[in-house]
């Protein structure tokens, strides 16, 4: 028996395609089935590392999670990771396979066809169904040469298509009907039903809008989906999506957002803490004077975005922040922000090129292979409390700071680096707050009341709550029924 398969498509980008996925994995999860979630082709810098040992987008990772099953490279076999001046980083099946500019990765597209169609077929052997999610808009006619993210793959994989619109930003009548007039028929005959998404108020006005829609493309509708409250209490795979800020905490912590960010969801466990306040400054807003701490959270482009920062004048406000006797943080990119050059000899994230950081550690760092792709686990050094997290960087750091390393790791490495005065911190360890134990040390640090939250458990919680909130205003039995008919000509 082929294993039955559902993909959802979008009328656009942002109309809640992931969010739907991971509720429907969870739901159907629920139920007893075993899932697993897949997307052909993703573009985030949101990246999270797999038990295998390669990276997916983050978004696949939490529909992993609200499968139950460990993540996986073969639930986002290509994952695109925009880079400044040379286009996007292409990471086939977890490992980093080239970079391209958007034109010409028109042309590669047919060459990762074959690797997109294998890990899809993996996962079909280890489950009784695949939810697809498909990317941006099904009706980018302009794209659909070669495509491998939505019709391509639906038609090459045989896979049923339920369209999504999203009601919240008005037009998704005309969005769904004109999806329908601008595909090819071919395309338009592989969509069996339609869903509409971010229902605000009374659901029963939308009744006649739900029966237009029906009746003027023949696809069944599937659901009509209220606005899902918690959403945000889930990680963003968008930066654009994170909150501006949170309030009510005594501890004040200031994030510049820079053009290239990256692992953002880093920071979701603090936006959660009652002791906590967060500010994303965007765009030059000046740091708050009563800032507690700064954090620099990850970069796929750390000399662009230190650029940025110094354009932006955030650069003179963390040195006056750190003078006034500020703490400051840096992840990642940010870490290698903070110290005394960054170097790009060969030319990784564009021209060869040299450039001074900020000066905050006493550390340089050489862009330069391999990337570094793993879980970790070990003790932080200040007070010898467990962590677990991951690595997911290129480049080589060091310097006199590193000899008063962040974390002892459990395989023998010092990581990190602190400044001589200790009010600045910087780690390549990704998921230190995600720890509950760390967080708490780290909050405890920073003269914060202890963290009693189970960031995980609060995870599972609104995972289960957006399954019942997919059951109970879809209609699920008509998905999984559409589903059986994956591998069958729909033409």
């Amino acid at each position: 028996m082929t294993t039955r398969a559902i993909m959802l498509q979008g009328t656009g980008s942002s109309v809640g395609k992931s969010l739907l996925v991971a509720g429907l994995c969870r739901a159907l999860a629920q139920q007893g089935l075993r899932v697993r979630p897949f997307k052909p082709q993703n573009m985030s810098n949101n990246a999270a590392v797999t038990a295998d040992g390669g990276e997916i987008g983050r978004a696949q990772a939490l529909q992993a999670m609200a499968c139950g099953v460990p993540p996986s490279v073969h639930m986002n076999p290509v994952l695109l990771k925009p880079q400044s001046e040379v286009g996007a980083q292409i990471v086939v099946q977890g490992r980093v396979w080239g970079q391209a500019r958007a034109r010409d990765y028109q042309n590669i597209k047919p060459q990762l066809l074959p690797r997109v169609l294998e890990s899809f077929a993996h996962l079909q052997a280890d489950c009784d169904i695949v939810i697809v999610e498909g990317a941006g808009s099904a009706s980018e006619v302009n794209l659909r040469a070669n495509d491998i993210a939505n019709m391509g793959f639906a038609r090459a994989a045989q896979v049923p298509v339920l369209l999504v619109g999203d009601i919240d930003r008005g037009g998704v009548i005309a969005s769904l009907v004109g999806t329908h007039a601008v595909v090819d028929p071919a395309d338009a005959a592989m969509i069996g039903g339609f869903i509409v998404n971010k229902m605000r108020g009374d659901a029963s006005l939308f009744a006649d809008g739900i029966a237009f829609i029906a009746a003027r493309t023949g696809w069944s509708p599937m659901g009509l989906v209220p606005f899902f409250a918690d959403a945000h209490r889930l990680p963003a795979e968008d930066a654009s999506d994170l909150p501006i800020r949170t309030s009510g905490g005594a501890l004040r912590i200031a994030v510049p957002v820079l053009p290239g960010i990256a692992n953002f969801d880093d920071l979701d466990p603090l936006f959660a803490e009652p002791g906590v306040s967060v500010t994303l400054l965007r765009d030059g807003a000046p740091l708050p004077p009563e800032t507690d701490l700064v954090i620099l959270p990850g970069s796929k482009t750390t000399i662009a975005d230190l650029l940025a920062l110094r354009l932006w004048g955030w650069d003179a406000d963390i040195i006056a922040h750190h003078r006034r006797g500020g703490r400051v943080l840096g992840l990642c990119g940010g870490y290698q922000m903070l110290g005394t050059i960054v170097a790009d000899p060969a030319g990784i994230e564009g021209p060869p090129r040299t450039v001074p950081g900020l000066g905050l550690l006493s550390v340089e760092t050489e862009l330069r292979g391999p990337k570094q792709l793993r879980a970790v686990t070990g003790h932080s050094c200040a007070d010898e409390v467990s962590l677990s997290g991951y690595e997911m960087h290129m480049g080589v750091t060091a310097g006199a700071d590193t000899h008063r390393p962040v974390v002892r790791l459990s395989d023998g490495r010092l990581e990190g680096a602190t400044s001589v005065n200790g009010r600045v911190s910087g780690s390549y360890v990704h998921g230190l707050f995600a720890d509950d134990a760390q967080r708490s040390a780290w909050l405890q640090r920073l003269g914060a009341p202890a963290s009693v939250r189970h960031h995980a458990v609060e995870v599972a919680a609104v995972l289960d709550a957006l399954g019942t909130h997919v059951t109970r205003h879809c209609d699920v039995q008509a998905i999984l029924a559409l589903a059986a008919s994956a591998g069958c000509s729909r033409t």
